[in-house]
């Protein structure tokens, strides 16, 4: 039976297991009652009546088990007189109090049913999965039509938390659980205090806990990277932008202050910083994952062709990666799965998951490529439902070179192992692999 506690703003008495989550209610989204909602965390957390934290549940990796840096959380606790105790509470206090995200479950998993479903399909074809995912869908009233890349996320840790032992010892304290949104917008904000992404921090004013503001690939990699994990980012566009891009030294990435418009629209300026490229066109992501094929529809113009053509190159990339650069045999087999973790997919206007790739031999001889896609405004039960019965699951998974339409796109994985304190050190500084489409 759930214990009641006291709030300490209205008085009243509520489950313990709500008391977050009411006293969140009493607060608006400025800075000062962000301030004040977290230091009734640290009441909380620091109080007799909590559960004993894990040891060294900050979320920050130790040398100990990870190849043989020095134990850098350490290195925190001693500089509390610097001012770096702050963080350091605010990590245990989030490691306490952190909520899980729920979602739709699928019992026999996801994978395993989209596997089942591409190996009944035609015999002249070779698909590549990424392992263990779980499907985290956008809300209504919660998320819808600006929680895609939260939810991407989610899906992405959902991954490294099963299928990456290292990964599941140092992420959000390592309790084993995919937050919820509200519990990763205070570890993305803990991570810019601790100098990750400091340009894309700046474009959100360093605050964005409780608000609908969009992220992209650049805020994963930051989240993530702050765990000691090597999330990498990569950039697909036309040569003429190549300078505007995170991997060319001198770039004007970020240099430009964002115009804030609604919590609806992060910002309306052409060019910003890393995710404006993304998020400034006339596309809104609201409308995107309200119609869920407008992002992928075919288009038979001539233009659409010649962007289509251009994107083999997204196309050869993914494969090459879920591939190991072809050093994966078949065999016999028709439908594998990699090591390698599903892949953040970002465009103008929306976000989502790719799982895998499957490449067809067409009579002509050509070789036909179809992304494999988990879409946050897809409902997970509707999807279940198609891969139990094989019947229509490809219109909500498969994506071909046709469905390519934008002239930019991005990319966010994580490669193996956990980073040691000289690396972490470089990761702070968000950068990218230019690759012309």
């Amino acid at each position: 039976m759930d214990s009641s506690s006291i709030c300490p703003f209205c008085h009243s008495s509520v489950p313990s297991s709500q008391l977050q989550w009411h006293a969140n209610n009493h607060f608006e989204h400025d800075d000062l009652q962000r301030a004040t909602d977290f230091e009734l965390a640290q009441q909380l957390a620091l109080s007799p009546s909590s559960p004993p934290r894990k040891q060294a549940a900050s979320g920050l990796h130790s040398a100990k088990t990870h190849e043989g840096s020095n134990n850098w959380y350490n290195g925190i606790v001693a500089g509390r007189h610097n001012g770096a105790w702050k963080v350091d509470e605010k990590i245990s206090c989030l490691v306490d109090l952190q909520r899980k995200s729920e979602f739709y479950k699928i019992e026999a998993g996801l994978i395993d049913l989209l596997k089942n479903c591409l190996e009944s399909e035609a015999e002249n074809s070779r698909t590549i999965l990424s392992g263990y995912v779980d499907h985290f869908q956008s809300l209504e009233f919660e998320d819808v039509g600006w929680g895609c890349g939260w939810r991407n996320l989610q899906m992405l840790s959902s991954h490294l938390l099963a299928q990456r032992p290292q990964a599941r010892e140092v992420l959000f304290g390592g309790l084993g659980f995919v937050p919820d949104i509200s519990s990763l917008q205070r570890w993305l904000e803990i991570a810019w205090g601790r100098g990750f992404d400091p340009p894309g921090a700046d474009q959100f004013n360093h605050a964005v806990y409780g608000s609908r503001k969009w992220i992209g690939t650049t805020e994963c990699a930051a989240l993530l990277r702050s765990f000691g994990l090597r999330a990498r980012v990569v950039d697909f566009g036309p040569k003429e932008y190549e300078s505007l891009y995170l991997s060319v030294p001198g770039s004007s990435v970020g240099a430009l202050q964002p115009l804030r418009t609604n919590n609806w629209r992060k910002r309306k300026a052409i060019i910003s910083g890393p995710m404006d490229r993304y998020l400034s066109r006339t596309v809104s992501q609201s409308s995107c994952s309200q119609k869920e094929n407008s992002c992928s529809s075919p288009n038979d113009t001539d233009s659409n062709a010649n962007i289509s053509k251009g994107h083999q190159a997204l196309m050869d990339f993914v494969w090459n990666y879920f591939s190991n650069n072809s050093s994966i045999q078949f065999g016999h087999r028709r439908v594998i799965v990699s090591e390698k973790t599903p892949l953040y997919f970002q465009h103008d206007g929306h976000s989502r998951t790719i799982v895998g790739i499957q490449v067809k031999h067409q009579r002509t001889g050509t070789l036909q490529y179809n992304l494999l896609i988990l879409d946050p405004a897809h409902k997970t039960a509707s999807l279940e439902k198609l891969l139990r019965e094989k019947v229509g699951w490809q219109r909500l998974v498969k994506r071909g070179i046709h469905t390519l339409r934008k002239p930019q796109y991005q990319l966010c994985y994580v490669d193996p192992g956990i980073a040691s304190e000289e690396e972490m050190e470089k990761l702070k500084t968000i950068d990218s692999v230019f690759v012309e489409i």
